[in-house]
């Protein structure tokens, strides 16, 4: 019987198919973790995405809602010179977010240094307020909420050695020195013959150039422009290959503040106007015009006006007293005429002697006076024998103004001229030469101690203005004679009056050694003249992102 073996086959196929299978469904499981994994950081990502985009849309909108407030009381300083009452506040939909904004006064205003800002180490009477914005709402209810201080500094303007509302252009002939501030809330150019030099911040709310105001019709001038540095060392606008660093250079905010240390900025550094908050309609020169149907005018301040011929002073009792005889009979207001070559005409002036008026029973108790010539064509108001000042004293007036002599150059005191246009008469001038030739009518040394707030008329038709060097005007031949000025020079309106045209020369007059500065007294607010309008500043402070968050 034969032993039959049996044989037991194993199919190795079989047995892969097994393995693959087990393979494949490893791999699909494990795709679906991680198909699943990634759908849910997808929609994870997604949620942090649109959370964020809606906490954004709520910060933004809360911004909106700070500068809408922000916006109300720009324009009411800007306006009125005073806050807005009420404080502004209120809600908003703002793209589908409630925006609810309101306004904090944070205390009284008081007087205080500018610490930031172009306008640092000025006196200001500062006032601020705190306004909070809140927002809500998008597909996450999110909540945001900022806050922002906001700072108005009213800033006598009187600190300033140089203020324009308009183009301010300085191109001396001689040599020139500036100390103090120089400000213009338009464009500024700069040019000498032999150099100008000024010795603190320069700012302009338009831009800076160098050269001549295109309309002024002249030709430029390559003499030196210097300004100092925060260590105080004069840096040139001139570059070394002889250009000019301006605001027409692709690298001007750079390259100024490298030169300047930033005292030297224009609109591109981010320089605005500062705005005359002194006048509740119309124009700054209301001023200087007439009190009637004119609540600004300096005529309601004066403790002493001189109207149409007329003189009344304001007793203790706040009572208005004709003195007008008294004031005759003791010489204290004289009449006197004269010729103005610019003017191409006769002057007829009311003659104040301050001298007598300083030992009168009629020197104004608050330091102001307010005149008014008859003639508003030929008129004008001088001031005689004013060396010295019974007081701190201001005189505004809406005609032409002259100074005739030494004015205020004894036991300095704080004073202003407000006044269509200044005119400086030396102590050797004399109406009766004023006809004559300009060698007949020759300057002598002379000094003035006072800020004044003029006019001018502007550079137009190819024609120069004078630029700052001659915003006092002149009469007489003052080659080689010294005007020594000490104050603050202001131009805020175009002259209305004494409207002739600058000329040089000839009849007209040739320009003195000009040894002119700021007075650092007016930095003390305790030392500003009587009435001393302000120029209004808004500034932003601290912001703070206070809650930003989302449910």
């Amino acid at each position: 019987m034969k032993r039959r073996t049996l044989l037991f086959v194993i199919s190795p196929m079989r047995n892969q198919r097994g393995v693959a299978l087990l393979v494949v469904l490893a791999i699909v499981l494990m795709l679906t973790v991680v198909g699943t994994v990634a759908v849910i950081t997808s929609k994870t990502e997604m949620d942090i995405s649109g959370v964020e985009r809606t906490e954004t849309m709520a910060f933004y909108a809360a911004e909106a809602g700070v500068e809408k407030a922000l916006a109300v009381i720009l324009v009411s300083y800007e306006t009125y010179g005073i806050p807005p009452d009420p404080l502004p506040a209120g809600q908003m939909d703002l793209n589908g977010y409630t925006v609810t904004y309101s306004t904090v006064d944070n205390g009284p205003a008081n007087f205080e240094m500018l610490t930031h800002g172009a306008y640092k180490g000025l006196y200001a009477l500062l006032k601020s307020f705190t306004v909070e914005a809140q927002a809500t709402g998008g597909s996450y209810n999110a909540l945001a909420q900022v806050s922002q201080i906001v700072e108005d500094a009213l800033i006598p303007v009187f600190q300033f050695a140089v203020f324009y509302e308009e183009d301010l252009e300085i191109a001396p002939g001689p040599a020139m020195t500036l100390a103090g501030r120089v400000h213009t809330n338009a464009d500024m150019y700069l040019q000498s013959n032999i150099n100008l030099k000024i010795d603190s911040y320069t700012t302009a709310a338009g831009n800076i150039y160098h050269g001549r105001h295109p309309d002024s019709g002249k030709s430029d001038s390559y003499g030196d422009v210097l300004i100092k540095d925060a260590a105080g060392v004069y840096q040139n606008m001139k570059n070394g290959d002889g250009t000019w660093l301006d605001s027409q250079d692709d690298s001007w905010v750079f390259s100024s503040i490298q030169r300047w240390d930033g005292l030297v900025e224009d609109s591109y550094h981010g320089i605005t106007e500062l705005y005359l908050p002194v006048v509740s309609e119309g124009e700054s020169i209301e001023l200087i015009k007439r009190g009637s149907d004119n609540p600004d005018s300096f005529e309601h301040k004066a403790d002493l006006k001189l109207v149409d011929g007329a003189v009344y002073f304001r007793n203790e009792q706040a009572e208005w007293v004709d003195v007008t005889q008294p004031m005759e009979d003791d010489e204290i207001l004289t009449y006197a005429s004269f010729y103005n070559y610019r003017e191409g005409k006769w002057i007829s002036s009311y003659d104040i002697d301050i001298s007598k008026l300083n030992t009168s029973n009629y020197f104004p108790d608050n330091g102001i006076i307010y005149a008014a010539h008859t003639d508003k064509i030929h008129g004008a108001i001088r001031l005689v024998e004013g060396s010295e000042l019974g007081g701190p004293l201001t005189v505004a007036t809406e005609n032409p103004l002259y100074t005739l002599g030494d004015y205020n150059s004894v036991d300095k005191q704080p004073a202003a001229l407000l006044t269509d246009t200044y005119n400086v008469l030396s102590n050797n001038w004399s109406d009766a030469m004023s006809t004559s030739s300009l060698n007949s009518r020759t300057a002598s040394n002379t000094t003035v101690n006072a800020c004044f707030m003029t006019g001018l008329v502007p550079s137009q038709s190819s024609h120069y203005s004078g630029g700052l060097e001659n915003l006092p005007r002149f009469l007489e031949k003052w080659t080689s004679k010294t005007f020594c000025y000490r104050g603050s020079m202001v131009d805020t309106w175009e002259s209305e009056v004494a409207t002739g045209t600058w000329y040089y020369g000839g009849l007209y007059y040739t320009a003195p050694n000009r040894d002119w500065a700021f007075d650092p007294m007016y930095l003390d607010p305790t030392k500003l003249p009587p009435g001393t309008p302000q120029v209004n500043a808004v500034q932003r402070g601290r912001w703070m992102n206070q809650l930003a968050s989302s449910e």
